[in-house]
């Protein structure tokens, strides 16, 4: 996996996007349905939320080292990654008022190392990439990562996309188990960094 993981949004006048806008439009309208205090809001993140987001990942970083997991123990993910995520528009963020408790990497460009599967996709249609899901320790036990699934499957309806493609560890016992929970089926094998990943997909359509 490429490094490509989590913007002021300023108000000048300017020709915007039009898939940016349609973006745009449907987190506003998510946004608008948890005023209720229901669930955490999901929007896009922004530059002056880098450390924030970095933040949260050193904290995921550390959870899994104390889980004896050795994932995100090494050079990667580090804060270049979120940056870059963030800003490449693919970082998204959950938050609770002003405090933002989960981040995650949610990247339509494809995965370079996901061409060389050892398994079977279930699809070969265009998809979106999950990196880099990490929840606030304090907000853990609350059900947000299946949350930030679930926002993560509305953005890519949006968009027309339905496929959504994930990898982990082999020892990541509690994602693997979070995955299969939400849906996403084993489909093989990939290599990242001379490190073997378990490939997921989810389709949302049949």
């Amino acid at each position: 996996m490429v490094p490509t993981f989590h913007y002021i949004i300023l108000l000048f006048t300017f020709k915007v996007n039009p898939k940016i806008a349609k973006e745009e439009k449907h987190m506003a309208g998510t946004q608008s349905e948890t005023h209720s205090g229901t669930r955490p809001a999901f929007r896009r993140s922004t530059d002056k939320e880098i450390d924030r987001c970095w933040e949260i990942i050193k904290e995921a970083r550390q959870f899994l080292r104390d889980q004896g997991v050795d994932q995100w123990q090494k050079e990667y993910p580090n804060r270049d990654s979120v940056a870059d995520d963030i800003r490449n528009n693919n970082g998204y963020v959950m938050t609770d008022g002003d405090r933002i408790i989960a981040y995650a990497c949610i990247s339509f460009d494809g995965e370079t190392c996901y061409e060389s599967l050892r398994g079977t996709w279930k699809s070969h249609q265009p998809y979106a990439v999950i990196h880099r899901l990490a929840i606030d320790n304090t907000c853990k036990g609350r059900g947000l990562a299946s949350l930030m699934f679930s926002h993560a499957e509305e953005l890519c309806l949006s968009k027309g996309i339905y496929s959504i493609k994930i990898d982990t560890d082999q020892d990541n016992a509690i994602m693997r188990h979070l995955l299969e929970k939400n849906g996403y089926g084993y489909c093989g094998v990939v290599t990242f960094d001379n490190s073997d990943k378990i490939a997921y997909e989810k389709l949302l359509r049949p």
